[in-house]
């Protein structure tokens, strides 16, 4: 994976994406005892990335690193209720290290401390928690997300001569999600002044179907023949969207963006139904989260390379560049990098476009 730790100037506040055991019920794994206990915090299952990358290679790189230490684990199914009760069940069972991917970033603001009290270090994963200071943040260069997809989306636009001929609707992410306001800012960076917004919402736990109702709302506000492209925050709410397209009878269909590189969004890039994908090196994210658990558990204080201001505190953090990536960019990133093996890419209808794109 070609990751690099990126350091930015200025501080941001940030948003969420997730997932865990489908049901949300939590897991305990161990190797041969008397190690340190770890716990890992998941979101949701909506998006596939949590349970098919980030739990696996969190827990992989867990015990290469410590073969003697626990692992805690619990996804809280978009609920943040159930994320709090889980933080406390860890708490109890005597968790040495939070890793948190947090449901609600101010929610779990009291619960933060109640850790911090017990002097148990807490990392945030992936998503920023606001409201209170703590040890880490491990993340992707989120405005910078929302500027890739921004351009990518003035760059289709452009190439059809679409861009002063109509509107764009915007899908952004969970409120709930600090992330979300970083993407939406960066994608507002590249568009504001560019393009002509027609509608803008902020899509409740980042969900498919809600994009779906969201994106047939915008098509009877608007008009079909006025909207010429959509940004869409993530891969799950741009399925959402395109299906959404395909009833309202667009044909081709409108240029969208996405976020995750989730393998029917990169075989939807193939067979041109979806423009682009944010790749994120979450092989780099997890790994990095892990060894700096196992460290902080030994009392260890890593150097970070810069920090973001979550409106309380300047969390010392390791944020990653992310990867914009087209349909001419899928061999070279996703497949090159084993994120997915082209048999598993390739198949059905996108056979045909592996084939076109080189991919075997």
């Amino acid at each position: 994976m070609r990751a690099k730790w990126f350091a930015i100037p200025f501080a941001i506040a940030v948003l969420a994406t997730g997932c865990g055991g489908s049901n949300g019920t939590s897991t305990t794994t161990k190797s041969s005892g008397g190690g340190k206990t770890i716990a890992l915090l998941l979101p949701e299952t909506k998006t596939t990335r949590y349970e098919a990358f980030d739990r696996p290679l969190f827990e992989a790189k867990l015990k290469a690193l410590c073969a003697d230490c626990k692992l805690l684990y619990s996804n809280a199914d978009q609920d943040a209720v159930k994320q709090q009760q889980q933080i406390e069940a860890a708490l109890t069972q005597g968790a040495d290290v939070l890793v948190l991917d947090a449901v609600d970033a101010a929610a779990v603001a009291p619960l933060v401390n109640q850790a911090k009290q017990k002097k148990i270090p807490v990392i945030a994963y992936d998503r920023l928690i606001s409201g209170i200071g703590y040890d880490y943040f491990v993340s992707f260069n989120n405005v910078r997300v929302g500027e890739m997809q921004g351009q990518a989306l003035l760059d289709a636009l452009n190439a059809k001569g679409t861009t002063s001929k109509g509107q764009v609707v915007m899908l952004n992410g969970s409120p709930t999600d600090p992330s979300s306001a970083d993407y939406k800012k960066g994608a507002h960076n590249v568009l504001d002044g560019k393009v002509k917004i027609g509608r803008e919402f902020d899509t409740p736990d980042w969900s498919p179907d809600k994009a779906q109702q969201e994106m047939e709302q915008a098509v009877t506000a608007l008009g079909r023949e006025n909207i010429v492209g959509v940004l869409s925050a993530n891969d799950g709410m741009a399925s959402g969207a395109i299906a959404a397209m395909k009833r309202a009878g667009y044909a081709p269909l409108l240029p969208i963006t996405g976020q995750d590189a989730e393998l029917a969004a990169v075989q939807r890039i193939l067979t041109g139904e979806q423009y682009m994908t944010i790749y994120l090196d979450i092989r780099s994210e997890a790994e990095k989260s892990a060894e700096l658990a196992v460290a902080v558990s030994k009392g260890d204080k890593p150097a970070a390379p810069t920090t973001v201001n979550n409106g309380t505190a300047a969390i010392p953090s390791f944020l990653l560049d992310p990867i914009a990536v087209t349909k001419d960019k899928v061999k070279d990133t996703i497949v090159k990098d084993g994120f997915y093996k082209a048999a598993d890419i390739c198949k059905g209808e996108a056979a045909a476009a592996c084939a076109k794109a080189g991919i075997s």
